[in-house]
């Protein structure tokens, strides 16, 4: 009979201290997915509460169509990485957990704003791990053989872009999707949504912003790309069809892992006004109700893990996703040093901030895609346009 009881509390004793696993899926697919799924492992060993349990469901399109479906018939996580832009309709649907009675104090060195990608209502409901700014990418070549230096403001770029246009080939390279016409917009101290987080098409900025671009295509010193065409954008620039544009910094080394570029990589800050801002994107980690308050406990600790100023270094040098924390910054001079186009870039980060969380954002933005390409591939008006998409993203019914 001892025998039995020593058996059952022990196997009590082993059950209680068998460690919360905590479902996860996550979208960083190469290059940060070995770093990431490293720090996983790394996380798991070094406490015994909690056990993240990985599984990569592809990009952040393919992994919320896959949430979606199995929010519906069941088998969804406790941790999502999600799209921050993704977020706001989480939150609205009532499928993520708030999380500001697991926060505790944080660390007061987060650079401003990158919090708040996560904060809606006032409440917190994502923990970003992996966020970007965009960066102004040109044919470094090409502007030495000119004279030319890195831009610094847009009307260095309508020059640069003058200067450089040829019979075979475009100065600049447009980009009619959102993004893209955020970064200009913002850049010029303008936001395409009110303080609201309301669509906010016709402000001067906006407007002024696209009379710009569509005045660059006009003169036949730009090459418009659409959403469709958009793979074609880069490989327009590394087959030096076009010689300058913009994308997020992100993309920096997996251009430059690609076979040998036949030219020398310019990257530098997006030019900017007086009071600029550079627009933060990317990732968040979401508890999704229906996870317990253990497994909410153990994905916290994990994020607070990976906020630690060396999985921080680790992981920008592996993503050049945006440094969460001012302490990791003494970690990343080498990698500052290596290169210095690496320091400029990610100066940005004292300009970044959060552009977008309205949860009808995956209505609306349709309309000004569709509004940029008409200015841009059709020569539409840029006001009427915009006004056009404007009317019809206040059109959107609210919930």
């Amino acid at each position: 009979m001892r025998q039995l009881m020593l058996l059952v509390v022990g196997l009590g004793l082993a059950w209680a201290q068998r460690p919360v696993e905590v479902p996860f899926w996550h979208t960083a697919g190469p290059p940060g997915q070995e770093v990431l799924e490293g720090m996983i492992r790394e996380f798991n060993a070094s406490q015994r509460e909690y056990r993240i349990v990985p599984s990569f469901v592809g990009d952040y399109r393919e992994g919320g169509l896959k949430l979606l479906a199995a929010l519906r018939s069941g088998g969804a996580p406790a941790l999502f990485h999600a799209e921050i832009s993704f977020l706001g309709r989480m939150v609205q649907d009532n499928v993520a957990l708030p999380l500001d009675d697991y926060l505790g104090n944080l660390p007061g060195d987060f650079y401003p704003s990158f919090l708040e990608t996560g904060r809606l209502r006032g409440r917190t409901y994502g923990l970003p791990i992996g966020l970007s700014i965009p960066v102004f990418f040109y044919n470094a070549d090409q502007f030495a053989a000119r004279g030319l230096g890195a831009p610094r403001t847009w009307d260095d770029v309508a020059t640069a872009a003058q200067r450089l246009t040829t019979r075979a080939a475009k100065g600049y390279t447009v980009s009619s999707d959102i993004y893209s016409f955020n970064v200009l917009v913002m850049s010029r101290g303008g936001s395409i949504v009110n303080g609201q987080g309301r669509p906010d098409f016709t402000n001067a900025k906006a407007v002024e912003s696209l009379q710009y671009l569509q005045d660059l295509v006009k003169r036949n010193i730009a090459q418009s790309r659409n959403i469709a065409e958009a793979q074609f954008s880069v490989a327009d620039f590394l087959r030096t069809k076009t010689f300058m544009g913009i994308a997020p910094i992100t993309m920096w080394p997996l251009i430059e892992n690609r076979a040998p570029i036949p030219f020398k990589l310019g990257v530098a800050a997006v030019p900017r006004s007086e009071g600029g801002k550079v627009p933060l994107a990317g990732g968040t980690l979401v508890v999704l109700r229906g996870a317990s308050e253990q497994q909410a406990r153990g994905a916290v600790a994990f994020w607070r893990y990976l906020m630690e100023p060396a999985n921080i270094a680790r992981w920008v040098r592996a993503t050049y996703y945006m440094p969460m924390r001012r302490a990791a910054q003494p970690l990343l001079e080498d990698f500052y040093r290596e290169d210095p186009r690496r320091r400029v870039a990610f100066s940005q980060v004292e300009h970044a901030e959060v552009w977008l969380q309205d949860p009808e954002f995956t209505v609306w933005y349709s309309f000004l895609e569709d509004a940029l390409e008409r200015a841009l591939k059709g020569n539409a008006d840029p006001r009427q346009v915009l006004e056009e998409a404007q009317r019809r993203a206040n059109a959107v019914e609210r919930r």
